[in-house]
This record gives structure tokens, sequence and C-alpha cells, in this order.
């Protein structure tokens, strides 16, 4: 499809991550077995708009616009959300169903839920197809980070001619295998009204028309992202098939975990290995008093390379009743880690507060932790921040003191562990949930932060229950 604005220097019409999903309620089905080529075909819908009245011998002549995919068996399919920005002033976009070499039908979605600003949208068909004869299937889907190098996989359908085509011809099923070359997140500071997004960058070219596709593991066959387009900045290209590295513009697709967060809000249950973390003791929204804001999604950054000693970025975050990041303050940090932590956060999505089971905005603490990897340790474990002035009429619960974490020995473990803690006016930790697990780097988190002492968050200028989330980075010394 040839389409609308897209985020951050990414090409119209073809159009990133540790993702944490919670609420096990609405947590990802486990699949009986893996996605065959077969049911790969059979989950893929081209989005369409007739224009036709009636058919002809030729069937019913047709737009193209892009691709989606089914995620369950009851009718729901994600796409890219400027895939069906034509049809938000009215209209519905059509899908052309039916099994590969099979006649096709045109089906009538409905778009259900949209994230704009990540570019991601749900369409559900009613009635529901899977009911019917139409040789449907689904994709699971994961929040796994594949590697750099790691294989994947791009499953699109177009029409073979987009300007003439009709339902009685065969869409072209076009296959893109190619590696990950580099995560790279959109937000910059020329484009500070858009919401920022992490895309996963893979090294083959999209074309138009490949625009809401999934991106598979290749391994796992399980949706990893979304095509979006082509990344325009040059990149440096270290799987071409030439000898020497070659910098290209290679494809671009949103990391999936938008799509999950998407699909949480709105009590929609897809498939797949249960994603990094479905805790139990995630505090649920109350119905009665306040619950601070919960993250749906939460994208966390590798230990900077460059990184002599390890540092700490503080930031204390204002999220809006509809759960956006609406302002980001930094209590504390700098290079090399600062920039990293700021985007990241920057991509992240959020159940806003409740108070008295209505939607609220408040303030809700960060903590990107780096622990030195020297071993032994070359400065003090221990750090001391100032509290927050006086004058100061709002903030969230901050950390006065913290402690980094001793690396476990006999392990060679390094990666992100994050922890949930809700922490009350009177700046005491009252829960601490864990929403990414390491083994055993989470048993020595959880025993340094039950070091930690914050002040409480202020709102109006009194003491108020909040939360603080810690995203520990370990790097193997």
């Amino acid at each position: 499809m040839i389409s609308t604005k897209l985020h951050c220097k990414i090409l119209t019409g073809s159009l990133a991550v540790i993702v944490f999903s919670f609420c096990q309620l609405l947590s990802g089905a486990a699949l009986d077995k893996p996605v065959d080529d077969a049911a790969l075909s059979a989950a893929m819908c081209p989005i369409v708009l007739p224009l036709d009245q009636f058919p002809t011998a030729e069937g019913y002549h047709y737009f193209f616009y892009g691709n989606a995919f089914f995620i369950n068996e009851d009718g729901y399919l994600i796409t890219a959300a400027h895939v069906v920005s034509s049809f938000r002033n009215g209209g519905h976009p059509y899908l052309l169903v039916g099994p590969s070499g099979g006649p096709r039908r045109l089906l009538e979605a409905d778009v259900v839920a949209e994230d704009l600003e990540h570019d991601v949208a749900v369409l559900r068909v009613m009635p529901n197809p899977f009911a019917g004869q139409h040789n449907l299937a689904f994709l699971p889907l994961t929040a796994d980070r594949p590697s750099p190098g790691n294989s994947v996989l791009a499953v699109s359908l177009r029409p073979a001619d987009v300007n003439d085509s009709h339902t009685s011809e065969e869409p072209m099923e076009e296959r893109l295998e190619g590696k990950v070359i580099d995560y790279q997140f959109t937000h910059e500071e020329d484009v500070k009204e858009e919401a920022a997004s992490e895309l996963l960058l893979f090294n083959r070219n999209v074309v138009p028309g490949q625009s809401g596709s999934p991106l598979l593991s290749a391994n796992s066959k399980e949706v990893v992202g979304i095509v979006v387009g082509q990344w325009l900045r040059p990149t440096l290209n270290r799987f071409a098939a030439t000898a020497q590295p070659v910098v290209t513009s290679p494809g671009a697709a949103l990391r999936i975990h938008y799509a999950i967060a998407l699909l949480q809000q709105h009590g929609i249950v897809w498939h797949g290995a249960l994603v990094a973390a479905s805790p139990s003791n995630i505090p649920a929204p109350q119905t009665d008093g306040f619950s601070p804001p919960v993250p749906l999604s939460l994208v966390t950054t590798p230990y900077p390379p460059q990184a002599l000693m390890g540092g700490e970025v503080v930031l204390d975050a204002l999220i809006d009743s509809e759960g956006k990041l609406v302002d980001l303050n930094v209590v504390h940090g700098a290079p090399p880690f600062l920039d990293p932590a700021v985007s990241a956060v920057h991509t992240w999505t959020f159940a806003p507060a409740q108070m008295d089971g209505h939607a609220v905005e408040a303030r809700i603490g960060i903590v990107f932790q780096f622990p030195q990897s020297f071993m032994p340790k070359l400065i003090a474990r221990e750090h001391k921040y100032e509290e927050p002035s006086e004058d100061s009429p709002g903030h969230a619960a901050l950390p006065i003191t913290t402690v980094e974490p001793n690396y476990p020995p006999n392990t060679t473990a390094e990666g992100s562990v994050a922890l949930y803690d809700v922490v009350d006016s009177q700046g005491q930790v009252t829960s601490t949930s864990v929403l990414r697990d390491i083994e055993p780097l989470t048993a020595a988190t959880l025993a340094a932060s039950q070091q930690w002492h914050f002040v409480p968050g202020k709102q109006a200028g009194a003491n108020t229950d909040s939360a603080v989330i810690l995203v520990v980075t370990f790097r193997r010394p």
C-alpha cells in the first residue's frame, strides 16, 4: 500500500526490546504445535477495498492496501495502523481470505483498537471466519528479542497487478529471508511531537505492499515484529552476501510488544510461548483508593560497551490518564548511560494509575542501574542522592540510596533484571514484583534492592503512594 506519514524517517507505504507483559489473565496461550508453512500462508490476509457493487466474471475489482495476519481463532488480526488509515473517516476494510490455490472471499472487518503513536492496529472479522470453511490459521506472538545475526522471515501477499486486481486471481506470496542487523530507536530531538518506537532492522529490502506483514523468527516461527518499511539511515550490514561489510538501507519492523500491549489493554488473548513475565503478584488496579501506573511494555538497553565503570540513571515520568508518557525529567544521569535510557523509556507503554476505579495521571520513578563489572569492585557499591526540593509541587517516589548488586559467583549470565516497587506515602516499599527474571541475577538484584531507600512521591504538595521501576543491567566481569 501507498500510505500516510510514518514515524521518523521511515518510508510511507511499506513500512524494538525486551517485553514484559502483565495481567496473567490476558497473557498469551501456548500453541500445541509450531506453525508450518501451510499455516503461515493461511494466516495471511491482504487488506483491500472492493470497487464493484456486484461481481463480474473476474470477481470483484479491488484496491490493495497492505497485509494483516490472524493472531487467534476468534477472528482478530494485527496490522500496521497506517495501512487502515484511509478508513478512519468512514467505511470498513475488507480482507481477502482463502486457502492457497483456492477461491478467495471478501470479508468485512472492523478496526477494534489502534495505537496510532506506535503504528499498530487490531482488526476483527465478524461473524468469526474460523467457524466457517475458510481453512484459516493464526500466528503466535513472542516477546523474545532476536539477537543481531539471527535469521528472520517476512511473509506477505500482494496482487500480481496492483493497479488491476481481482478476487479471482491468486495473490502472490513473497517470503524474505534475512538476518537481524540491529535495533534503532525512532526518538529524536527533531520529532518531539511523536512517540518513539524501537525498530528491528533486517538485511532485506522492503517494497510497497509489505506493510503490516509479520516478521517471524526463522527458528520458532513466532512473530517478532510487524513490517513497516525501509530504514532510511545508512546502516552497516555485517551479514551481507559479500565478503566485506556493506552500508545498506535495511528493512524495518516494529517490535511486536506494542501490539501485545494493545491486545492486553483491550482484553484480547493471543497465542504463543508465554512472554518474558506474567507474574500474578503485579498489583491489580484497586476499585477503592489509589493504584500507580503499571508498564504494559518495557524495553531495556544493553550495557554501553565504552563504559569503564558502572552508572545509574534516575528518571521521573508523568503518565497521563490514557497511559501515555507526557513528561520525563532527568533526576540523575550522565553519558554513556543517559541517552540510551531516555530513548528506551520513550518507547514504553503503560496502564494508567487508578483512583477509586477511575484512570488518573500520576508520576512514576524509573531507575536504570548498570553495576560496575570489575571484580573486586573499584568504587563503592552504595550511591546517595539529594532529596527533591521542598518547593517541588510533585514528583514520583525516588531513590536517595541505591546499592549495586554483587555479581553472583560461578555464573556467566548477563542481561537485564527488572523490578516494580510500590512505595507508600512514608517512603516504605510495600511490595516488590519481578518483571524480568534472569537467575541467578534476579536473586542478587532483589538482595541489593532491599537496601535501597526512597523518598515518597508527592502530589500537590502532599506525600502520596507511588511506584518505581528498577532496571538493572549486568555485564559479565
